[in-house]
């Protein structure tokens, strides 16, 4: 099974300007590197037959019947190796010289795309030799013994590769305003190939990789740019072969420049079409602004896609950045959009007290740091801030320390209420056995602490701020009107994961050394409710992901249900990937059955929850990301396990 994925290649091959055969033999190289890499589009850059930098010598009849007879001779190596190969030509037709990029694939040439702009300022005279390509495409045009499409608008499919739509620009292409792969992705093209050969100035490689990565991502496409490098003539240009591969904005892979590095890597075709579909913005197939799909040919290729391994990055942390800087900036962006949710909030109903439950966890700890933030952005003093902790029967000494020293540190004003003696007074109303650790034993005293915040916010005209996360949240682990409720949500869409980074992030920063410790202790303690009595030395007995399994596995599993639509074995397949070094697969495999049970049947819970402001992409509000009935099953996504 495929999951979804093509691998891809940019080659930039060492040629020799106007020598043919050369760069013939060096092009079949790399197609052989190509083939034992499993790759199926294998892309090369502009001109790379001749070599960009021919100049007049590409009105000589010689090297133009040269050109298209390596073309035959390199289409002839494609057979029976199950790859797509494009590559660079100058091609005459109808007395008018085009550059063009020809595609070859099962021994022949399958079709030849023209360049459309052709750039004739400072460094670059195209027009001198070469005339303008037209959208209109001719269905059959002598190319040596081979009869072949010719025009822009031709989209190549691949018979035994689903999604998969290939459309052709040619470098320049890219640089104008409304560029050639705007109308072929609208015209269904999933995949662009760029064959290039623009020179190196400073400054130029960063303004082609943003190019590159924005239209990737407008047009929610793969995007492969193959560009020239050394061999070309040094007259007056250096080319750098500055290959890209980049997917719905984002850069998959990326060559190092004047090294004419190969890039391979796997594009997730599936994931565009998903994108696509979700993205209700994105024009149908046909649209007046861009031409009708009727306008293009279609040409069909018998490609099939086997792999055996995976060739990109399968992030284990999707919500949280790898790289340092982007997760501090992300983390700092993420405290301010919360912060400001909440300031508006209280604004809008003239609310100068805030009333939060202080647990000595990473939650409470977020969202009291969320309070502070808001506050001192009202220009309120911290001590209208009602930090209350309320012990139980399961609260250890090293929570209740933390809770303590955090309510203090942050200049909030400590209120605590035992809630033991009012939840053994609910058990004697109810009848229920205190003895008994059930659900009922666990829920009355998360309900208990709820009733208290929420009388406390009545009695001193404040607003009860909510602290359960994004990850509870999906998973249904919170007592329906109990913790799953407040008067506003600040981490309701912070997946736990992340949770994590947003409270190290303001241990880091905050400038206190005090604070920092109480934060990088609450970091260390395990995850639990404390719902339970501690065990015999008084520790945490009761651990969260010892029930539900691990948030890192199920914040994976969230992301990619939601955000990229995947079916269960595929994100199966991609977890075993991501976790390979961390978990067996099944024990993967239980956990995400967990996932779906939990996420379907605990929908209830999120059809209600109170107000909370977005921060990702992800998140299960009714009002905003999710539209979900509360009675829908999960059989047809457990099915799917249960065949694995």
């Amino acid at each position: 099974m495929d999951y979804g994925f093509v691998r891809a290649a940019a080659f930039t091959p060492k040629i020799k300007v106007a020598d043919t055969k050369y760069n013939t033999e060096a092009i079949k190289r790399r197609i052989d590197e190509a083939v034992r890499n499993q790759v199926k589009l294998a892309v090369f850059p502009e001109l790379c037959i001749t070599g960009y930098t021919c100049s007049d010598l590409f009105l000589q009849t010689a090297l133009l019947k040269s050109a298209v007879s390596c073309t035959e001779e390199l289409a002839e190596y494609t057979d029976g190796k199950d790859i797509v190969v494009l590559v660079g030509l100058p091609f005459m037709h109808d007395g008018k010289l085009y550059n063009v990029a020809a595609v070859l694939a099962e021994g022949e040439v399958k079709g030849l795309v023209p360049k459309r702009n052709l750039p004739n300022y400072g460094e670059f005279y195209e027009a001198r030799h070469f005339h303008r390509g037209s959208k209109q495409v001719y269905n059959s045009v002598a190319f040596g013994r081979f009869r072949v499409p010719f025009g822009m608008n031709i989209l190549f499919t691949f018979s035994e590769i689903e999604n998969f739509i290939l459309a052709v620009e040619i470098c320049e292409d890219l640089w104008v305003p409304l560029p050639p792969c705007v109308g072929h992705a609208m015209a269904g093209a999933t995949v662009i190939a760029n064959l290039s050969a623009g020179d190196e100035t400073t400054g130029k490689a960063a303004y082609r990789k943003g190019l590159v990565t924005s239209y990737s991502g407008s047009l929610i496409c793969g995007y492969i740019y193959a560009s020239a490098g050394e061999g070309e003539s040094s007259t007056d240009m250096v080319f750098s072969g500055h290959n890209l591969i980049a997917e719905n904005g984002i850069v998959l892979a990326e060559s190092k420049r004047f090294l004419n590095q190969s890039v391979i890597t796997d594009i997730d075709v599936e994931k565009l079409v998903n994108e696509r579909r979700r993205m209700t913005s994105y024009p149908a197939n046909s649209y007046e602004e861009y031409g009708d799909k009727s306008d293009y040919l279609t040409v069909e290729i018998g490609i099939r896609n086997q792999r055996t391994d995976l060739r990109r990055f399968i992030d284990n942390m999707p919500f949280v950045p790898s790289d340092t800087k982007n997760r501090e900036f992300r983390c700092e962006e993420i405290l301010m959009i919360q912060a400001m949710g909440l300031k508006k909030r209280l604004e809008h109903t003239n609310c100068k007290h805030a009333v939060i439950g202080i647990s000595g966890g990473l939650d409470s700890t977020l969202a009291l740091l969320v309070i502070v933030k808001a506050f001192d952005l009202l220009n309120i003093e911290r001590s209208k801030i009602l930090a209350v902790t309320m012990p139980g029967f399961g609260t250890t000494d090293r929570t209740y320390d933390n809770a303590l020293k955090l309510i203090q540190k942050t200049g909030a004003t400590l209120k605590e209420i035992n809630i033991s003696r009012a939840v053994r007074l609910h058990f004697e109303e109810i009848g229920h056995d205190e003895k008994i650790h059930d659900v009922t034993y666990e829920n009355s005293q998360a309900r208990q602490r709820t009733l208290l915040l929420m009388d406390l916010a009545n009695k001193v005209n404040g607003m009860v701020v909510g602290t359960g996360d994004l990850s509870e949240l999906a998973l249904g682990w919170a007592t329906y009107n109990g913790d799953h409720m407040s008067m506003y949500a600040v981490n309701s869409s912070v997946p736990k994961t992340l949770v994590r980074y947003l409270v190290q992030y303001y241990a880091d920063t905050c400038g206190d050394n005090s604070l920092k410790e109480t934060l990088y202790d609450i970091l260390n303690t395990p995850v639990s409710p404390e719902l339970l009595p501690p065990d015999e030395s008084g520790k945490i007995a009761q651990k969260t992901e010892d029930l539900v399994g691990p948030y890192e596995l199920h914040d994976f599993f969230l992301y990619h249900m939601l955000r990229n639509c995947y079916e269960p074995v595929k994100i199966y397949y991609l977890a075993c990937h991501a976790f390979h070094s961390c978990y067996e697969p099944d024990v993967i495999l239980k956990w995400l059955k967990v996932f779906y049970k939990r996420f379907f049947a605990q929908q209830f819970k999120r059809s209600c929850i109170p107000d909370g402001v977005k921060v990702g992409s992800v998140t299960v509000s009714p009002r905003g990301d999710l539209r979900m009935p509360s009675d829908a099953c999960a059989t047809v996504w457990l099915l799917q396990l249960d065949s694995l």
